[in-house]
C-alpha cells in the first residue's frame, strides 16, 4: 500500500487551518501548557533549603510528572475532537466522499495533533530546565540532571503523544458526543503515564536499559495503534451516521 504524502498533507494543513479557528483548540493549546510549566516551576523554586533528599527527589518526580501531562493530555483532547467535532460542524463529509484513503486521513489528522504538541512539550520542558539551572538548589539541579530523568522524558514525550492521538481518534470515530469522546479519551490516555510515573518517583528504580525497553515497546504500541484504527474506521458508518 503506497500512502501519498500529498493528501496526508493536505489533510494535516486543513486541521491546523481549522485549529486557528476554533476557541476550544486555542484554549487547550494554551492553558494547559502554561498549567504544566507553572506548578512544575514552583516546586523547584519553593523546596525547603535543608528539606531530605526524599523529598527533593519526591518534587523533582511530581515536576516531571507535570510536563509529561501535556502530552498525555493536550493531544488526547483534540484528537477526541477531531472526527465527531468535524461530523457536528458538518465539514466531515466533503473529506470522506474524496478519493482518500482511510490511512491518509488518519494519518493527516495526526500529523495536526502531533506537531504543535510536540513543540509545546519540548518547549516548555526546555524552559523548565534552564530555570531549574539558573535557580534552583544544587540538590534539584543535581537530582534532575542525572540519572535518566531527561531522558525519560525526551524519550517518552512523543511517545506518549502518539498512544493520546490513536486512543483518542479511535474514540473520536466511534462516538456521537464531543464531551463523552474528550472524556474517554482522557481517561485512556493515562495508563502509559502511570508505568512512567513509577520511574519518576523511584518506584521502579530507572536505568538506561529500562527506559529504552519501555520505549521500544510503546513505540510497537503506538505502531499497532494507528493499524488497529484504520481497521476500525468505517467510512460508510460517518458519512450515514448509522450505526454497523
Amino acid at each position: 500500500m503506497t500512502l501519498s504524502r500529498r493528501r496526508i498533507a493536505a489533510i494535516a494543513v486543513k486541521e491546523l487551518r481549522d485549529y486557528r479557528s476554533n476557541r476550544f483548540v486555542i484554549l487547550t493549546m494554551a492553558f494547559v501548557p502554561v498549567l504544566f510549566i507553572i506548578l512544575p516551576i514552583v516546586q523547584m523554586l519553593t523546596a525547603p533549603a535543608l528539606a531530605p533528599t526524599a523529598q527533593l527527589n519526591a518534587r523533582v518526580g511530581i515536576s516531571m510528572l507535570y510536563m509529561l501531562m501535556i502530552p498525555t493530555i493536550v493531544p488526547s483532547t483534540l484528537a477526541a475532537y477531531s472526527v465527531v467535532g468535524e461530523r457536528e460542524q458538518g465539514t466531515l463529509e466533503p473529506v470522506l466522499i474524496t478519493p482518500i484513503r482511510r490511512e491518509e486521513f488518519l494519518i493527516g489528522k495526526a500529523v495536526a495533533v502531533g506537531a504543535p504538541t510536540l513543540v509545546i512539550a519540548y518547549a516548555v520542558f526546555g524552559i523548565f530546565l534552564v530555570v531549574t539551572a539558573l535557580f534552583a538548589q544544587a540538590a534539584l539541579i543535581s537530582a534532575v540532571f542525572t540519572g535518566s530523568r531527561v531522558l525519560i522524558q525526551l524519550l517518552f514525550t512523543p511517545l506518549l503523544a502518539g498512544w493520546s492521538i490513536w486512543v483518542g481518534i479511535a474514540i473520536s470515530a466511534r462516538s456521537t458526543d464531543i464531551r463523552v469522546a474528550q472524556q474517554l479519551s482522557a481517561l485512556a490516555s493515562l495508563p502509559p503515564l502511570a508505568v512512567i510515573a513509577l520511574m519518576d518517583f523511584n518506584v521502579v528504580t530507572p536505568s538506561a536499559r529500562l527506559t529504552f525497553g519501555l520505549a521500544a515497546l510503546l513505540l510497537a504500541v503506538d505502531g499497532l495503534g494507528w493499524r488497529a484504527v484504520a481497521r476500525l474506521f468505517n467510512r460508510e458508518r460517518l458519512i450515514t451516521g448509522i450505526r454497523t
